[in-house]
């Protein structure tokens, strides 16, 4: 199975667990990255790897015209029930693969997305592609979940993670997701870090197969009761094991 299947066949699976989660949800990372965009946020704005729509819903509150654009279509009608819901008429939705996106050159005021970079194969590509459709001086915002600067622990993580869904690729540690938007000729002008506590039976109920989740949650124990972070914080307080998932922000702008 070729990588664009495989996360299609994912989130599929996962589109209705995904959309409803309350870590995936929830109001204060929303917040965070509404405002990240600023004032190109008022103008056309592309939401690359949507989901759900999350973001698409939050920013076409300013917005003049959203478009949410992915590869899954269960991802995106879970985007337009979404939008629907809210009453919202300035979204549409695009399914396509964002190493190729099919808009002009110098088209949208603001492109956007949210934890996606470590589900691409050529991450490098598609962020070349979000500076290509960018207006000169627009803005660009991108978080992530970023892996430790150890090695190790980084590999650890990131292997807990594609056995718990294989269309995950790599989380870049943060100083190489940086590096992967200066190098796309972006100019930085805002980064933050912060932590989001996760139980680790909200996270295995997303991807709903327990022919994976079992013999994970076994070892994740295990490694927890061991007291071996994996670099993700694993921890283990009256019978629960908890991890944390570290994000990283940064908002960008198209050199003029």
């Amino acid at each position: 199975m070729d990588h664009l299947a495989r996360v299609r066949q994912e989130f599929t699976r996962q589109a209705e667990r995904f959309a409803s989660s309350a870590a995936i949800t929830d109001d204060e990372l929303t917040r965070r990255f509404s405002e990240a965009v600023g004032p190109d946020g008022t103008g056309t704005v592309l939401d690359v790897a949507c989901g759900p729509g999350i973001i698409s819903a939050a920013l076409a509150a300013a917005a003049r015209e959203i478009v949410a654009f992915d590869l899954t279509p269960q991802m995106l009608d879970k985007a337009r029930q979404r939008c629907r819901k809210a009453g919202l008429t300035n979204v549409t939705f695009r399914e396509g693969d964002a190493t190729a996106l099919p808009f002009a050159d110098d088209f949208f005021d603001a492109v956007v997305t949210r934890l996606s970079i470590h589900h691409f194969k050529e991450p490098r590509a598609v962020v070349e592609e979000m500076f290509r459709v960018l207006k000169r001086g627009g803005t660009c915002v991108v978080a992530d979940i970023v892996s430790s600067d150890s090695r190790d622990e980084a590999a650890l993580h990131n292997a807990l993670e594609i056995w718990r869904d294989p269309s995950h690729v790599r989380m870049l540690p943060r100083a190489e997701l940086v590096s992967l938007i200066t190098g796309a000729d972006f100019a930085i002008e805002a980064q933050t870090t912060w932590d989001q506590a996760r139980k680790l039976e909200e996270w295995l109920s997303i991807v709903d197969d327990p022919e994976r989740v079992g013999p994970l949650r076994t070892v994740m124990r295990a490694l927890a009761t061991a007291g071996e972070s994996a670099g993700m914080g694993l921890s283990l307080a009256g019978g629960e094991i908890g991890f944390v998932h570290r994000w990283h922000l940064i908002a960008a702008r198209k050199k003029a």
